[in-house]
């Protein structure tokens, strides 16, 4: 079938994503990206995918329609290249909704600008498809990371300059960028610089660079990048969600809340940003422990809240199902704890996110507050098995050389 041989989301083999969660993730996306046009055609394209994958074929074909929309709008004289995915996935969505003659006709203008803009062989595909076939990848799972950044590179190989492919592949960088012990040996770090020089006015990639400066405690460059940022782009939903969580990982709690307090007036239906206001709860109830504040339970209320509310809207939200887990131990409600930790464990292992770190979340209940030795073992080593080079790996590592030092702990 001619259809298999189109090069659009149809045939990238994007698989294994809980689609609701993927759905809620990129309404939010094109909700936060108001004056960043360029990105929301993608997103709707993105999102028609998952509704052909839920066959609601009308809803696919009306987000296409706003994709091609948003991309004449934006790109001008420039747009045919740009809408060489979506009308391959256009082809693919009539075809099932048995209107042949649309599916051809679609065939047919992508054979007009092949003919109109060649490549320099058949191997060799057009920038925007490599472009957007790493945006798929970035957003689908975190699975496909790697598979965005080889994309981004060969983008980059045709179209070195380009500010779209330069920015995507620095967000592949970013967030597959583990362990590395200086700032000058990030390759995140470096792309990032890189962007900033093709546009310096870039919010998003500064408040990235900034996030880069604080990981290697830099934080003064880092709240210089943040502080300029947000006097570029003050209302970008993007720029106040990162720029909270360099306050919050800075110990500037109140500034941290009153930044996303304002955003959630934008957006109050993101699940990461209920994610983040828990953490700044839970790191308040820390700090007004330690200062034998009284507040302590209401914060470990309004916490639970926003994690719960998290939950609701992205129900596969690992990290904020582990963080449940943890308030439930705050509250000694060990039973409760232990359903949450079961579910989560559910949640990850069917959708292949970050098993890792439930192993050794739920290693570190078993053995501080169960005192089960044995089920500790097994998962910290379940944990140094599934991501060994990982902080989470490196820690069940550890974790097992303290018990294995223990002379009265037969079980280690």
């Amino acid at each position: 079938m001619l259809l298999a041989k189109l090069e659009c989301h149809f045939t990238w083999g994007l698989n294994d994503a809980n689609l609701n969660d993927l759905q809620n993730k990129l309404k939010s996306n094109i909700e936060m990206s108001v004056g960043e046009d360029r990105n929301i055609g993608w997103s709707y394209s993105n999102l028609a995918f998952t509704k052909f994958k839920q066959d609601l074929l009308e809803e696919a074909r009306d987000d296409l329609e706003k994709a091609e929309e948003h991309i004449r709008k934006h790109h001008g004289d420039n747009c045919e290249r740009q809408l060489i995915v979506t009308y391959g996935n256009f082809a693919w969505v009539y075809y099932h909704m048995g209107e042949h003659a649309q599916s051809q006709t679609c065939l047919d203008k992508l054979e007009k600008i092949k003919m109109q803009f060649p490549t320099e062989s058949p191997a060799v595909l057009h920038p925007e498809i490599y472009g957007e076939k790493g945006r798929a990848f970035l957003n689908f799972s975190q699975q496909y990371y790697e598979k965005a950044k080889e994309c981004f590179e060969k983008a980059l190989e045709l179209e070195p300059e380009e500010i779209e492919w330069n920015e995507g592949y620095a967000v592949a960088l970013y967030r597959t960028e583990f362990n590395l012990t200086s700032f000058e040996e990030s390759p995140a770090s470096r792309q990032l610089r890189q962007v900033l020089e093709l546009d310096s006015k870039n919010a998003y990639m500064m408040v990235l660079l900034g996030l880069k400066h604080a990981d290697y405690k830099e934080y003064q460059r880092a709240e210089e990048l943040m502080e300029k940022a947000m006097d570029l782009d003050p209302n970008k939903p993007y720029v106040i969600q990162y720029v909270a969580k360099f306050y919050r990982k800075n110990k500037q709690f109140d500034k941290a809340l009153s930044l996303l307090k304002r955003l959630e007036e934008i957006t109050p239906n993101s699940a990461l940003l209920h994610h983040q206001l828990a953490l700044i709860y839970m790191s308040k109830r820390k700090k007004s422990i330690q200062n034998g504040g009284e507040e302590a339970e209401a914060l470990l209320t309004l916490c639970m809240q926003h994690l719960n509310q998290a939950i609701s809207i992205q129900p596969s939200f690992v990290y904020a199902m582990l963080d449940l887990a943890d308030c439930y131990i705050e509250k000694k409600t060990f039973k409760k704890a232990e359903e949450m930790f079961q579910e989560t464990f559910k949640v990850a292992t069917t959708n292949d996110d970050s098993l890792h770190v439930v192993e050794v979340r739920y290693a570190d209940f078993q053995l501080y507050h169960m005192k089960s030795v044995p089920l500790a073992i097994m998962h910290y080593r379940e944990g140094l098995r599934l991501q060994k080079d990982t902080a989470e790996g490196k820690r069940c590592a550890q974790q097992l050389k303290n018990l294995l030092r223990n002379p009265h702990d037969g079980e280690a």
